[in-house]
């Protein structure tokens, strides 16, 4: 699927007119089975000074869960700093979205997670393992710094679009350390006197989501509540199989990759759907100012989505082939 990411980001290079220059790199379960590294220094110093990564699905069933996700994923995010992860949720087609008589007018949302804090940020701790007195603890911490720059980003990114609304999604009635991101998004909302300010607890936001997706523009939320509802998001897209996300620090060399995770079982089959691998390449180009080809890609796989049969591992046309539409219709 990366591969055909790289195919359109060539293409583009080729229609739009800029160069470019590809670093592969081979870090993922294979590499560490035959090295035990999973990013060397070296490599990551050198990743530093790229201007944009395109990531792989990572996770591999030979390894206990969390482990690769972390050295490798985590340590993208974590130590390039990429604290927005920001994931579109729109629907191209309508006879993708699962809800009845929703088309692509009811359901362009945009998700600003937090992509550095929360519990994913902090050790597991237990007490007393494997008694029936046993004890698990992961804290969630959220800091002053972290939680205003992302709130910051979500309202410059509301008011560049034209509805101009941002949703706060949080628990704050039940997790009180919540009342840190009601504050700061109070404060920081004045700024944007344009941008009209909402508010939705989480489990509310699920259910408004499936309900009345129209009523949603731009969200911005906690790492962990952004992880499960842009799950539900894409389902609404249409799958796993066209939903992709940047993890970006502005400025800065940012990383982006389709939001599934990995399917061992369908290696070397050529039955995976890369169109989220693809509009993650899209995102890539926009991070890095060629703003034009990054519209052509997406425009490109909406005129692709008709000539497939589903965009499941049952579409039967091979994903190489799929590459091959996408990179005829780019204009």
């Amino acid at each position: 699927m990366t591969a055909e990411g790289v195919k359109l980001l060539r293409r583009a290079g080729a229609v739009f007119g800029f160069g470019l220059e590809i670093v592969d790199y081979p870090f993922g379960a294979e590499y560490h089975l035959r090295t035990k590294e999973l990013i060397p220094d070296s490599a990551f110093a050198e990743m530093k000074q790229l201007e944009g990564i395109l990531l792989g699905a990572i996770g591999d069933p030979r390894f206990e869960p969390g482990f690769l996700e972390f050295g490798i994923v985590g340590r993208l995010r974590f130590d390039l700093d990429l604290y927005v992860n920001l994931r579109p949720i729109r629907l191209y087609s309508e006879h993708l979205c699962p809800l009845k008589g929703k088309t692509p007018q009811d359901l362009d949302i945009l998700v600003v997670r937090e992509n550095t804090e929360d519990a994913y940020r902090s050790k597991p701790r237990f007490e007393n393992r494997g008694t029936l007195d046993e004890v698990a603890a992961q804290e969630m911490v959220y800091t002053r710094k972290g939680t205003e720059r992302i709130v910051r980003y979500a309202f410059e990114a509301a008011s560049r679009r034209p509805r101009k609304k941002l949703t706060l999604v949080d628990k704050a009635n039940a997790v009180r350390a919540h009342d840190l991101y009601r504050r700061v998004f109070e404060e920081v909302g004045r700024e944007y006197p344009q941008v009209q300010r909402d508010f939705a607890f989480v489990d509310a936001c699920c259910m408004w989501m499936v309900r009345n997706p129209e009523g949603f523009d731009t969200i911005v939320t906690t790492n962990m509540f952004g992880d499960i509802i842009t799950d539900l998001g894409a389902v609404l897209q249409g799958g796993l199989g066209i939903a992709a996300g940047g993890n970006i620090h502005p400025g800065r060399v940012s990383v982006f990759e389709p939001i599934h995770g990995s399917a061992p079982k369908y290696k070397g089959l050529k039955k995976a759907n890369p169109l989220a691998a693809i509009l993650a390449a899209g995102m890539l180009l926009d991070h890095v100012g060629e703003k034009d080809a990054a519209a052509a890609v997406e425009n490109a796989v909406v005129a692709v989505l008709p000539k497939l049969p589903s965009i499941g591992t049952d579409s039967g046309v091979p994903t190489d082939r799929i590459g091959d539409l996408v990179v005829q219709e780019l204009r």
